[in-house]
C-alpha cells in the first residue's frame, strides 16, 4: 500500500452475507475530489462504511494514509447521511460543531484545572475558525432548528471538520436541498479540498452540481464500480456495461447530464437525479 489517501485493491463488501460491491480498485490522492455516485441500493455508503473501518472487507485490501482503516479514523471527517432537525431544536449552530471535537464528553468537570481551561479556549478557536471557513459565522449563534437545510448542511461539514481531518467523507450531502444550495455546498467542498489539501469522498445521486468540481467520480451499480474522469465514466458504454440494459447519456443545452434507460428511471434519473 502506498500513503494515498485511500486505496482499494480488488475490495468487496458484503450484507447479510450477499456481496453488495465487488472488485473494486481505487486510489485516491491527497487533496483530490471524488464523488461517489449511483442509484439507490448499489453499495455506496456501504463501500464507505469499509473506506471508515466500521465494515470489514469481504474480499481485497483497503488502507486510509497507508494504514488499515479502523487505525486512521483519526484522520477521517464523515459526515453520514442527512439527519434533519426539529423545527424546536435550541441547540445553537456553534454546539452542534462543537460537538466534532468532544462529543464523547458527558458535562464539565467540577473544577477546571489550568490545563483544561487552556484546552477549551482552543477548542472554541477552533469552532469559530471552521464556522468561518463554512461560511456560517453569520447564523452559527441561532438554534440549529431554526436554519435552513443549507445553512444546517454548513455547520454540518463544519462539524466535520473540526478535527482538522485529512479525509472528508461525506453520505449524500446534497439531498433534500434546492439547486442553489446543492451548488453552494458543491463548491464549498470544492474550496475546503484544494485550499485545506483534504481529500474527499462525497456520496452523490446527481453528478450535475459537482461537474465543475470533482476530479473523478466512482459509480456504482449491478455490483461493480468504475472509476475515472465523468467523461470516462458517464458514458452510454460504460453505464449500459454496469447496468447490463441499454443506457444513454444526453447532454442538455445547460450543460447538465441526463442519463435515460437505467433501471431506476425516471425516479433517480428524472428532474433532479439527472446523472446518477
Amino acid at each position: 500500500m502506498t500513503d494515498a489517501a485511500v486505496e482499494l485493491r480488488d475490495a468487496a463488501v458484503s450484507r447479510g452475507g450477499r456481496e453488495i460491491v465487488t472488485d473494486v480498485t481505487l486510489q485516491i490522492g491527497p487533496g483530490e475530489f471524488v464523488s461517489v455516485l449511483g442509484p439507490n441500493g448499489a453499495g455506496k455508503s456501504t463501500l464507505m462504511q469499509a473506506v471508515l473501518g466500521v465494515l470489514p472487507l469481504a474480499r481485497g485490501t483497503a488502507a486510509v494514509f497507508g494504514r488499515p482503516p479502523a487505525q486512521a479514523r483519526g484522520q477521517i471527517g464523515y459526515l453520514p447521511q442527512r439527519r434533519a432537525f426539529d423545527a424546536s431544536a435550541r441547540l445553537r449552530g456553534v454546539d452542534i460543531v462543537g460537538l466534532g471535537l468532544d462529543g464523547t464528553r458527558w458535562g464539565l468537570p467540577l473544577a477546571l484545572t489550568s490545563a483544561a481551561r487552556a484546552r477549551r479556549r482552543e477548542e472554541r478557536r477552533r469552532v469559530a475558525e471552521v464556522v468561518e471557513l463554512v461560511g456560517a459565522s453569520r447564523y452559527a449563534e441561532r438554534p440549529i432548528g431554526q436554519l435552513s437545510g443549507g445553512e444546517q448542511q454548513r455547520l454540518l461539514i463544519a462539524q466535520a471538520l473540526a478535527r482538522r481531518p485529512r479525509l472528508l467523507i461525506l453520505d449524500e450531502p446534497l439531498d433534500s436541498l434546492d439547486l442553489p444550495n446543492q451548488a453552494g455546498v458543491a463548491a464549498l467542498v470544492s474550496g475546503i479540498c484544494r485550499e485545506q489539501g483534504v481529500a474527499v469522498l462525497l456520496v452523490a445521486h446527481d453528478v450535475n452540481p459537482l461537474l465543475h468540481y470533482v476530479d473523478r467520480v466512482v459509480y456504482i451499480a449491478g455490483g461493480r464500480a468504475v472509476a475515472g474522469s465523468v467523461d470516462e465514466v458517464i458514458t452510454p458504454a460504460t453505464l449500459s456495461r454496469l447496468y447490463g440494459v441499454p443506457v444513454e447519456v444526453l447532454r442538455a443545452s445547460d450543460g447538465r447530464l441526463v442519463v435515460v434507460g437505467a433501471p431506476e428511471a425516471p425516479h433517480v434519473h428524472g428532474h433532479r437525479h439527472e446523472a446518477a
